[in-house]
């Protein structure tokens, strides 16, 4: 048996949470649909590729000016 078991024990976090669910049950759902719009966004690979190949080699030190010592 582990000695950290609270078999009782909730938080008052979870039990806030839990009760917020009872009270809305539709939260949830809202939640995946702003998540939807902020996050689960579609991946044109084909852009990120041509992007990838675009892009320019940084120098080792970027303060440096060609042509001016």
């Amino acid at each position: 048996m582990n000695i950290f078991y609270r078999p009782l024990y909730k938080s008052d976090i979870t039990e806030f949470i839990g009760q917020l669910v009872a009270k809305d049950p539709g939260i949830e759902a809202r939640q995946r649909e702003g998540r939807e719009l902020l996050w689960d966004k579609p991946v044109n690979r084909e852009a990120w590729q041509e992007y990838r190949a675009g892009k320019v080699a940084q120098k080792p030190y970027v303060y440096l000016n060609e042509g001016k010592e």
